[in-house]
């Protein structure tokens, strides 16, 4: 079962009105992730997903309100941002950035995400306003579920972070940064692996002092 895919018991639930707009981004996904986003007409969505373009329209707005659409379907699946509060609870301050750097990389570098970034990226280059409702929908709620979890931290005497927001930036670029930039350009490197996100991660632990001060 891919990703964009969803079970019976949840399509149970679904209103009418639910079920054509998974059905047209399921239909928009695969067509995009076959063919490519430009060879892709909002006429082909619509032959596979049935419904008309006037529902399309309703639901979408556009193509770019499909590719928008689908990213954030995308990073709501993959929990970009998992600091639940009542697992993190259960877990030392390490281990909580830890799991959730490799979490996130394993999402990142699927062929499903590497293809859905590079559209991304491709549509933002071309427009500007596309590229910030992206980055709203999905790189701010990551930044502010990390600030969120480092003003805790800090406020409990827990970890030496005076900016929780600028520690938030920093921790994703760490993680993340370079790793996009690769699978962007399609340059063929593996993934990272435990040990080095392990390694990345040791100066920012000991600079802000995670877990280890009260």
């Amino acid at each position: 079962m891919t990703g964009s895919e969803t079970t019976f018991s949840q399509r149970d639930t679904e209103s009418p009105r639910e079920r054509r707009y998974n059905a047209i981004l399921d239909a928009a996904e695969a067509l995009f992730l076959e063919h490519g986003y430009e060879r892709t007409s909002l006429a082909d969505i619509v032959r596979r997903s049935g419904g008309s373009l006037a529902t399309l329209y309703d639901l979408f707005g556009n193509k770019q309100g499909l590719l928008r659409a689908i990213a954030t379907r995308w990073s709501d699946e993959t929990a970009f941002c998992p600091l639940d509060p009542a697992v993190t609870a259960t877990m030392s301050h390490v281990d909580t950035l830890k799991s959730y750097a490799f979490r996130q990389s394993d999402a990142m570098q699927s062929p499903r995400a590497i293809a859905l970034m590079r559209m991304l990226v491709s549509e933002s280059v071309r427009d500007r306003d596309f590229a910030a409702g992206i980055y709203r929908d999905i790189h701010l709620p990551a930044i502010a579920e990390l600030t969120e979890l480092f003003t805790r931290w800090a406020a409990a005497g827990e970890a030496d972070i005076d900016d929780p927001q600028a520690a938030a930036k920093l921790f994703l670029n760490i993680v993340f940064g370079d790793s996009m930039l690769n699978a962007l350009a399609g340059i063929e490197e593996e993934s990272l692996g435990r040990e080095e996100i392990d390694w990345r991660l040791r100066p920012f632990i000991s600079h802000f002092r995670i877990g280890q001060i009260h």
